[in-house]
């Protein structure tokens, strides 16, 4: 991999993760369109470890007071109705699926699941889950001819079995195209939680699992065509594009409607598939020597 290469994608990382539209796939395509080698899921998982910085530093306050409410929930009774504490285990909880399902699936993850034609189907498909889910958050935040306002849940209402639904969704993202904060936030969303809420939810519910799968993949790192120095350089340009989109996108959802996410995911899987199909691209364009 070229310096210019892990610029490239590195940019394209930062700009994709926090983003319902798959940060995996955004990777995956960036090197098929350009006629690169795949960068693999080591790569990726890397690259997000400089995002997940980014959302260390943003939520800094959170996390920190979640992490001093839940270790001290450990020792001290009186502790453990905190919501703090609570959101400390539903985390954990939460996390669950996604590392089961991360261990099983691994073959598969770094294989079959990177074919372009899966990532074209789950773009779609993902994209018009997160439509319905969007226009249900829509119509009761507004409400509407012969109906009345609604109240969403905030994170003050989250329990356990809410906790694992929303893991569940995030174990979804391990198939590129479906998206980590895309799928999370759709599960929120159908559950009745405010787009704040599910949001905020699903970049800590990230953390966890981001920063364990970018270590266990370390090992991978160097091998192949993906060098350390690229892969090093593709995650600081994350983590500061990434810090910037952060920021972006949380004042975005507080006004604003998912759908142009949505039309931008149909419409990306509808001209993959036309390409796969016409023959210009190869449903596993650089995979061999990626």
């Amino acid at each position: 991999m070229s310096w210019f290469e892990s610029l490239i994608l590195g940019l394209v990382q930062g700009l994709t993760e926090f983003l319902p539209i798959s940060s995996s796939a955004h990777l995956r395509l960036t090197a098929a369109f350009a006629g690169w080698h795949d960068p693999g899921a080591a790569f990726t998982a890397i690259t997000q470890i400089g995002t997940e910085t980014a959302v260390l530093i943003y939520f800094r306050k959170d996390i920190m007071r979640i992490v001093s409410a839940w270790s001290r929930s450990l020792f001290d009774r009186s502790m453990r109705g905190d919501h703090d504490a609570q959101m400390g285990w539903l985390v954990i909880v939460g996390s669950i699926p996604i590392g089961v399902l991360g261990i099983t699936l691994k073959d598969q993850i770094e294989g079959p699941f990177r074919d372009l034609r899966l990532i074209a189907t789950t773009l779609i498909v993902m994209g018009i889950v997160l439509g319905i889910a969007d226009r249900l958050a829509a119509r009761d935040e507004t409400g509407g001819r012969h109906r009345v306002v609604r109240e969403r849940k905030s994170l003050k209402e989250l329990g356990v079995r809410d906790g694992l639904i929303f893991g569940v969704c995030q174990a979804m993202a391990l198939i590129p195209g479906v998206s980590r904060s895309g799928a999370t936030i759709s599960g929120g969303l159908l559950m009745g939680y405010t787009r704040e809420a599910a949001a905020r939810y699903s970049f800590l519910l990230a953390i966890p699992a981001v920063l364990a799968s970018g270590a266990y993949e370390l090992k991978d790192a160097g091998e192949g065509h993906v060098s350390w120095g690229p892969t090093i350089f593709a995650t600081v340009i994350a983590f500061v594009v990434g810090y910037a989109v952060i920021a972006w996108f949380m004042k975005f959802i507080t006004t604003k409607s998912f759908m142009p996410f949505v039309v931008y995911r149909i419409i990306l899987g509808i001209v993959l598939f036309i390409l796969v199909g016409a023959g210009v691209l190869s449903p596993h364009a650089g995979e061999s020597a990626g």
